[in-house]
């Protein structure tokens, strides 16, 4: 039966692999109050953050407060190779965030092959997004994270990152994982809102059940790292949810040092 009872709380702080900044009434300076409000009451001290389209532009991180930030940039159609080029050598971006599905583009597409090239030479790893997509009238099939086998034997010394686990392909995006070295994922957004409101049920089957597959099958706990999507979820339950599929001697690994050591957030 699935159980709705707290689980114990980390002992260590966590690393968000997965998040983005909220806009509301056009506040551009960011982390935002609410933000970090949520990071603390998740034990969150660090966070990767995906930029959007063109939020470069008008987003300005604070990095001098308590929380560490990992930025990477957006690689889509009208982005300027040279400008994140540029943004990576001064420390603006740590990372490339590729948005299949919401881009009609294979992995393989010809558009990304500088980008994977440059992240090679500057050693930052790229995050794909896959599986579903929050937006419906984006062709899904381009988030298919069985591609990203081919890029990861095309460019072997570059770290790639399937984010959401491929969800609802997770069969797929284990045996990529799996297979591969230089190929990670994060466990982001397998729902929405809020754990702690929803049906323990539908916890155990949409989230933990299948983390724990993914997780039995890749056999390796530094491939897995935890993420929640905010500001599409609330953290904090969804901490408690990823941590029951968890073993407990690998938490360490998946909430904190694998984010750790791959995005340079120590």
């Amino acid at each position: 039966v699935p159980s709705s009872e707290s689980i114990e709380r980390l002992d260590f702080p966590i690393i968000d692999a997965h998040m983005h900044f909220d806009h509301p009434e056009k506040t551009h300076a960011q982390p935002a109050a609410e933000m970090l409000a949520k990071m603390s009451e998740a034990g969150i001290r660090a966070a990767v953050v995906h930029f959007e389209a063109g939020e470069s532009d008008y987003t300005k991180v604070d990095r001098a407060g308590p929380m560490k930030f990992a930025i990477c940039a957006a690689v889509v159609p009208g982005a300027q190779i040279r400008e994140i080029d540029a943004g990576i050598v001064s420390g603006k971006y740590q990372c490339l965030k590729i948005y299949l599905g919401y881009v009609p583009k294979w992995a393989t597409d010809r558009f990304y092959i500088p980008y994977y090239k440059m992240a090679e030479h500057r050693k930052v790893p790229v995050v794909f997004h896959t599986g579903d997509t929050y937006t419906k009238n984006v062709p899904v099939k381009y988030a298919d994270p069985l591609q990203i086998d081919e890029i990861a034997i095309q460019y072997p010394s570059v770290k790639f990152v399937i984010a959401h686990m491929g969800n609802p392909w997770i069969h797929s995006a284990a045996e990529v994982v799996y297979k591969n070295d230089n190929v990670y994922t994060d466990v982001s957004a397998f729902i929405l809102g809020n754990a702690a409101t929803t049906d323990p049920v539908v916890i155990d089957e949409l989230v933990v059940k299948p983390i724990r597959w993914f997780f039995i099958y890749v056999q390796n706990p530094k491939k897995i790292l935890f993420g929640s999507d905010w500001p599409l979820l609330e953290i904090a339950p969804y901490v408690e949810a990823v941590q029951r599929a968890i073993p407990k001697q690998h938490w360490r690994a998946v909430f904190h040092d694998n984010a750790a050591e791959l995005f340079g957030l120590q």
